[in-house]
């Protein structure tokens, strides 16, 4: 492992383009699970599977058990950014790393101090009425014990997260691709790489160093210049800017 971190700090250090590509494991260390986890507990909780209840269909199809799950399993609005995004905000200052493209909703990155990061899929910061798109912030969701309606026309309140079934926003989209495409060096860290097609963007990367930093197996394994097999926060705290 000591190598490892060693052959990493070496690949930072010559970077100029840096760019990170994290999922839930960037965020599991700041005490957020990953919401497509399922155990006993969860099955005696819900008659779905997670994928289900996040869907475009079932949230218009049955919002208040929407709310239910997402209110429980997706909103931990006291959780804080762990060693891993604090180091990414740092490295962003340095004038290295071009940004951050993040498939995680809960808004740590920018917590840190990242001025650049792509949200593919949203983030529970924002939400929108369905009918006039009036904007809330969080707390109006949290403070909402029932379905949260608009205070301008009643309409229910949508967050602006990218459910299954739904498309990726095409501005986010393109911001990270052209990260990706032009950095030297990716990182990708903290994902299986198994949410499509947020997980193919990484194929566009043709620069000289690709890092892959996650505790279990991803598609790019094979492909990687380094391969560290380990939690994320834990891995770049060992690391300097």
């Amino acid at each position: 492992m000591e190598k490892q971190i060693q052959a990493l700090q070496e690949i930072l250090d010559r970077g100029k383009r840096i760019v990170f590509f994290t999922g839930a494991g960037a965020s599991t260390e700041s005490g957020i699970p990953d919401f497509r986890s399922v155990d006993g507990l969860y099955q005696q909780q819900y008659d779905y599977p997670p994928e289900e209840i996040i869907s475009h269909h079932f949230f218009e199809s049955n919002p208040k058990e929407f709310y239910r799950f997402y209110r429980s399993r997706m909103l931990y609005p006291n959780a804080r950014p762990n060693a891993a995004h604090r180091f990414m905000a740092e490295l962003e200052k340095t004038g290295r790393c071009l940004g951050v493209v993040t498939q995680n909703i809960d808004n740590l990155h920018t917590l840190a101090g990242s001025q650049h990061v792509a949200e593919l899929h949203g983030s529970i910061m924002r939400n929108y009425c369905v009918n006039c798109h009036h904007e809330e912030g969080l707390d109006f969701i949290l403070k909402t014990e029932d379905l949260p309606r608009c205070p301008v026309c009643g309409g229910l309140m949508k967050p602006d997260v990218v459910l299954y079934e739904e498309a990726l926003d095409e501005a986010v989209m393109d911001q990270a691709l052209a990260w990706i495409q032009h950095s030297d060096v990716l990182i990708i860290c903290g994902t299986s790489l198994s949410v499509y097609p947020a997980a193919s963007m990484v194929r566009y990367f043709y620069g000289d160093q690709l890092v892959v930093i996650n505790k279990t197996a991803t598609p790019m394994d094979k492909n990687a210049d380094l391969h560290i097999l380990a939690p994320l926060a834990e891995t770049l705290a060992q690391l300097h800017v």
